[in-house]
């Protein structure tokens, strides 16, 4: 199924992901309407610094996933969802866990029925690789068992659950993606790339991070908006958890090195206790196999880390307004 010309929502359209994958969306020709957190300055999020000609092109609706009445509405006569709307900020949900909740397992069940009623044809539900925790074996397949080590992830292993009961339960054809950790343009200074690159594009010589001994898999945000286009797109994936990494791993010490390599910058490192999880909630590692990706969506990472970091410092050099020091650790 093509999705040239199909209408299409994105939840969480006004954020990093959900932005881009708007975007591209758009350029292939599907028909977007654009959920963002409704607020009082109007604001659609990163959607309004995209291009004029997307901009014009999308329905707009500002409103909160929490209100079921306004999800339904904005599912009406739509053929595919792809829902990105979700709290994700880890240090926060220690915090106020109880949003995480309300939002991301309260506003999927909102979600999933107002599909379910207004008979919505494909909804690609947005997962995380945070759902499994420290594995007992690497790399990590889609049937490896899950462990929820933040309140964040616990609402995110819920929200899993409840898509994929509605699939078993009701028929609605839902598809679970699991993005590993998607990096590039327009991120937030929340995750450990952004925030060392501020640092080092501002001169910062003691770059304030977390551990350096936690390895990830770094996914480019435009290898992950493809993975979303083609779990929208491919036929007899439902019910069915897919997973999008590039099978392979780094540090969070090479990552800094990485960096500082390709800003030509020398500077050491000093650790940010703001940045440092309960020491049982530290998920150590995480390696995806990408092999079902591949199999099923025709899907594998093409922006090498090397690559992706260029893109990700050349932009960011470009928008430092919008990444002011009082902001690095929000």
């Amino acid at each position: 199924m093509s999705l040239k010309g199909k209408k299409v929502l994105v939840t969480g359209a006004d954020g990093f992901i959900g932005s881009h994958l708007t975007e591209r969306l758009v350029q292939i020709g599907a028909s977007v309407r654009a959920f963002c957190l409704y607020n009082s300055q109007g604001s659609w999020g990163w959607l309004d610094r995209t291009e004029k000609e997307i901009r014009s092109a999308l329905d707009v609706r500002l409103g909160d996933v929490r209100d079921a009445g306004f999800v339904e509405t904005a599912c009406e006569g739509i053929d595919v969802v792809f829902h990105l709307a979700a709290l994700i900020a880890i240090p926060y949900s220690y915090l106020a866990p109880e949003s995480f909740v309300d939002t991301n397992i309260r506003g999927t069940l909102n979600l999933l029925e107002a599909a379910r009623r207004c008979g919505v044809k494909r909804v690609v539900h947005t997962s995380t690789s945070e759902v499994y925790g420290t594995p007992e074996s690497l790399p990590i397949r889609e049937t490896h068992p899950l462990q929820a080590q933040s309140p964040y992830a616990a609402t995110k292993v819920g929200a899993d659950q409840l898509a994929l009961s509605y699939h078993m339960s009701f028929g609605l054809p839902v598809v679970v993606l699991r993005p590993f950790n998607t990096y590039g343009p327009r991120q937030s200074t929340r995750a450990v790339l952004p925030t060392m690159l501020v640092q080092l594009l501002s001169d910062v010589r003691e770059i304030e991070l977390g551990r350096l001994d936690t390895r990830r898999d770094l996914t480019f945000v435009s290898d992950t908006v493809e993975g979303f286009v083609r779990a929208g797109e491919v036929g007899g994936i439902e019910g069915e958890t897919i997973q999008l990494g590039t099978g392979r791993a780094v540090s969070i010490g090479e990552l800094f090195e990485a960096a500082c390599r390709a800003l030509n910058k020398d500077a050491t490192v000093r650790q940010d206790a703001r940045r440092v999880r309960p020491d049982a909630s530290e998920v150590m590692v995480l390696l995806a196999d990408p092999s079902v990706a591949h199999q099923r969506l025709g899907w594998q990472a093409q922006i090498s880390l090397e690559s992706g970091l260029e893109k990700t410092a050349n932009w960011l050099s470009e928008h430092m307004a919008l990444y002011k020091s009082q902001f690095l650790h929000l």
